[in-house]
């Protein structure tokens, strides 16, 4: 995928951006990881949203590495769940950013060692969505749905009763505070990267707001039964997305001249025009309407390390929230990342190099 792609499959940046058109392209010949995974579905049969709304049969993709290791009762216990943002799939965490970060030999998450679990969420990937044929009928998913069904994937489809790690970027962090509040032993240690523990509200909720009611107010949307994409509408979104995502040091950095910016900006535009679809990004979006851990911020028991980067738009470095939540967690740490050239704005919760430390640190200290 391209850098706008990308974008869009996290709330902007999952990945780095192009280089400037004077940097050289990367080899053809570079060594590309290829992982040994294993994909599959798992069906939840009346599936009960929290709308009071059913699905006769849900389908949850999702992603594998590694494999299940047993302790002495028998129990599995390297089961890792990484979760990922808003219009995203599991498999994006395979980016080289990420996954050779992480998943090698020798590396914190080595797949050796532990069983990697990547699921697409409801309405994303390979899972069930509204694109699959029930468009504005597909039952109003938010985030405590999304959570029920990875439960019922990691219960009912591998029989874990204990995970040993639960870490997640964007809508993913916001789903680790969730697990956390909702099934506090379930696993040893969570991971939220890029988020707040608090209502979406104020800014993040005003340019959500204004792309989902920029895909409405255009005519061809035809309230979700459209013939053809809503150009107008989508590229009202897409503008949103991209600015949301933006890192400006390293954009500046990137792309210094008028010309290399203005290229850059309208080649991301086409690539998102041609790969979004309407009625599953206003779900994916409105999805985040009903997430509020923060009134019991004191039913998280479970060891936390929590990252937020300076750059990032969707959560600016200015709120305080980050210090009065640390203080109602009772094992909870945070880190908020510095800005520079070289970190990806909210992106940067995919750029393993700037937390790979707090990773090992984490699983050390929730060691057994």
């Amino acid at each position: 995928m391209t850098w706008l792609l990308q974008i869009l499959a996290g709330f902007a940046a999952q990945a780095a951006p192009l280089p400037p058109a004077a940097a050289p392209a990367r080899s053809a010949t570079a060594a590309v990881t290829k992982w040994p995974t294993r994909e599959a579905d798992f069906t939840v049969r009346d599936f009960r949203f929290q709308s009071g709304e059913r699905l006769p049969s849900l389908r949850i993709h999702y992603t594998t590495l590694g494999r299940p290791q047993r302790d002495a009762r028998g129990e599995i216990s390297n089961a890792v769940m990484i979760l990922h943002g808003t219009g995203g799939s599991g498999k994006q965490f395979l980016q080289p950013q990420f996954a050779d970060e992480l998943f090698g030999p020798g590396q914190p998450l080595d797949i050796n060692r532990y069983w990697i679990i990547l699921p697409d969420n409801i309405g994303h990937g390979g899972s069930s969505k509204p694109s699959d044929g029930l468009r504005t009928r597909f039952p109003a998913y938010d985030y405590d749905d999304m959570v029920e069904a990875q439960h019922q994937l990691l219960s009912k489809s591998f029989g874990i009763r204990q995970m040993r790690l639960i870490m997640g970027t964007s809508m993913g962090c916001m789903h680790s505070f969730v697990w956390g509040e909702k099934r506090p032993g379930f696993a040893r240690a969570l991971m939220p990267l890029a988020c707040q523990p608090v209502e979406i509200a104020g800014l993040n909720r005003m340019w959500r707001q204004l792309l989902v009611d920029g895909i409405k107010a255009d005519p061809a949307w035809a309230g979700g039964d459209y013939k053809t994409q809503p150009i107008q509408g989508l590229r009202t979104a897409a503008s949103m997305l991209i600015l949301a995502g933006a890192a400006p040091l390293n954009l500046q950095q990137s792309y210094p001249t008028r010309e290399a910016a203005t290229a850059q900006v309208r080649a991301r535009m086409e690539a998102s025009l041609a790969a979004l679809e309407a009625n599953d990004l206003l779900y994916q979006v409105d999805a985040s309407r009903t997430y509020d851990p923060w009134p019991k911020l004191e039913a998280i028991t479970a060891p936390v390390t929590w990252i937020n980067s300076a750059d990032d738009f969707i959560n600016p470095r200015a709120l305080d929230v980050p210090q009065r939540a640390i203080a109602r967690m009772p094992n909870a740490r945070f880190r908020m990342i510095a800005e520079s050239a070289e970190t990806r704005g909210h992106g940067t919760h995919t750029w393993a190099k700037f937390w790979k430390a707090d990773l090992v640190d984490l699983l050390a200290r929730t060691e057994r």
